[in-house]
């Protein structure tokens, strides 16, 4: 690995939020339960260990039992020139249906574009691109 990966653990809902993020992103997904994991400390079909990789990679969990999950403050996910605007625009309204856009993706004063939307599942992204 050559950078730090995003990991996130979600409160039960590893497997909604990652295919969540699939179905934005495309990528291949994959889940490991805590029974395939021989855990036990959560139900047996809670995701131990969850991958999207491809243009956008992620990772998480399902929390064990008293295990905290997500609760981000101070930080976003920068998606800045990660693809073509369509593609960027595309991406940014996907991900604001069922969560709250904190600033529209637009042109800004200093001449790129850029938005800020937190998704339904708690994830604050930076999204944009330079003037072409």
């Amino acid at each position: 690995m050559t950078a730090p990966q995003i990991y996130v653990t979600f409160p039960g809902t590893a497997r909604e939020a990652l295919g969540f993020y699939a179905e934005i992103f495309s990528g291949e997904l994959s889940f490991h339960t805590y029974e395939d994991f021989g855990r036990s400390d959560g139900p047996p079909d809670s995701i131990a260990h969850g991958v999207l990789t491809g243009v956008v990679a992620l990772a998480g969990s399902d929390a064990a039992a008293g295990e905290k999950s997500v609760r981000l403050q101070g930080m976003m996910l920068s998606l800045l020139g990660a693809a073509k605007p369509e593609v960027l625009h595309e991406w940014f309204n996907k991900l604001a249906v069922g969560g709250q856009i904190v600033d529209p993706l637009a042109p800004k004063p200093w001449g790129a574009s850029d938005g800020q939307v937190i998704d339904r599942h708690g994830l604050h992204w930076l999204i944009g691109y330079e003037r072409q």
